[in-house]
C-alpha cells in the first residue's frame, strides 16, 4: 500500500518536468493567525516561491488524504476551517484514518514531503526545547524528525520563545546540521542575533544543495537545519524582543498554559505586546524562508542535472 498523497495540478506538472519544489506548512494557515490575512500570507509565501524560480507546495490533511499543494479553493477552505488538527508525527496516521482536517507542523510537513520527493521546506522557525523542559521534558518533535527525515529545512532558526542554548545542544547531540547563512552566529527569529555561535556556515544555495545531496551520497539520515537570519529592515532587536518573551513566559506560568498550547499562547501575547510588530516580522521572515528555500531547490536539480 502507498501513502495516501493527493497533488495539485501544479505540483503534479513540476513533477512531471523535474522542476524544484519547496513545502510549505499549513499551520500558519489554521494556527498561526486570523482570517483572511492567513490565507492572504499563505498566497504571498506561495508567490515568493514561484518568483524564485520553484513550485510552492503547501501540505494539509483533508478528507483522508496528505495534500501536496492546494488549489486556491482549497486554501480558502482550510484558512476558514475550524476544530482544525495540529500534526506532528504521533497523530498525523490518526487524522488521515479518521477522515479529519490537519495542519501540518515542521515534522508532519517534512514526513509528507519526504514521501512526495521535495528535499526542500520553507517554514518560520523550528521548534525546540522550551524553557523549563528540565522538569517539564517539554521538547518539540521537530528535532526528532530533523534527525531522521532527509529534508532540508530553511527557518530563521528556532522560535525565540524556547531554550536556544538547549535547543542547540540537541541538535547537535542528533547528528543536525546547523547551517547559518552569511553570519557566524546563530539567528533568534525576530533577531539576527542570539549570542550563539552557530556551528556550521554556508554562504550560498549552491553550497547548502550541494551538502543536502553529500548528506544523501553518504547515506546519512536526517536533514538539515538552515538558518537564514530575518531581513535587517524587518527584525525586533534583542533589546526589543526578550523583554517581551519573558512577559509573554511568566503569563503562560501564572494561566498554566501547557504542552500543545504553549506555542500559540506565547506568540499571540507577543503580538499584543509588541503592537502587532512580531506577526508584521514574521510574515517578513517566512517571505524570505520562502526565497532561499527556492533557490537551494533550484540549485539542487541543477546539481542533480550536471551530474547525470
Amino acid at each position: 500500500m502507498t501513502a495516501p498523497l493527493a497533488f495539485s495540478d501544479e505540483v503534479r506538472r513540476a513533477r512531471a518536468d523535474a522542476r524544484p519544489l519547496v513545502a510549505l506548512e499549513s499551520t500558519i494557515i489554521t494556527h498561526g493567525m486570523p482570517y483572511p490575512q492567513n490565507v492572504e500570507t499563505a498566497r504571498r509565501v506561495e508567490a515568493q516561491v514561484r518568483a524564485a524560480g520553484a513550485v510552492p507546495a503547501t501540505i494539509a490533511v483533508m478528507a483522508g488524504r496528505i495534500r501536496i499543494g492546494l488549489s486556491d479553493d482549497e486554501l480558502e477552505t482550510l484558512g476558514r476551517a475550524r476544530e482544525v488538527m495540529k500534526l506532528s508525527r504521533a497523530d498525523l496516521a490518526v487524522c488521515l484514518a479518521s477522515g479529519r482536517t490537519g495542519a501540518t507542523t515542521v515534522a508532519a510537513t517534512m514526513i509528507a514531503a519526504a514521501l512526495a520527493g521535495i528535499d526542500v521546506f520553507a517554514t518560520g522557525g523550528i521548534g525546540g526545547v522550551h524553557r523549563g523542559a528540565e522538569s517539564s521534558f517539554d521538547v518539540s518533535a521537530d528535532l526528532q524528525e530533523l534527525a531522521q527525515t532527509r529534508v532540508t529545512v530553511v527557518s530563521a532558526g528556532a522560535k525565540a520563545i524556547l531554550d536556544l542554548p538547549k535547543t542547540l545542544e540537541m541538535l547537535e547531540t542528533l547528528g543536525v546540521p546547523v547551517i547559518a547563512v552569511g553570519q557566524s552566529e546563530f539567528p533568534a527569529f525576530w533577531s539576527r542575533s542570539s549570542g550563539l555561535e552557530a556551528p556550521l556556515r554556508l554562504d550560498t544555495a549552491s553550497e547548502i544543495a550541494a551538502a543536502h545531496l553529500m548528506r544523501a551520497r553518504l547515506r546519512l539520515p536526517g536533514g538539515q537545519l538552515v538558518a537564514n537570519p530575518i531581513p535587517r529592515e524587518a527584525e525586533i532587536p534583542r533589546e526589543v524582543i526578550v523583554p517581551a518573551i519573558e512577559a509573554a513566559l511568566a503569563d503562560a506560568a501564572r494561566q498554566g498554559i501547557a504542552a500543545k498550547a504553549v506555542t500559540p499562547f506565547l506568540l499571540q501575547r507577543l503580538f499584543e505586546l509588541t503592537q502587532g510588530r512580531s506577526l508584521a516580522a514574521n510574515i517578513a521572515l517566512v517571505l524570505d524562508n520562502a526565497r532561499l528555500a527556492a533557490q537551494i531547490a533550484a540549485e539542487i536539480v541543477r546539481h542533480r542535472q550536471a551530474e547525470s
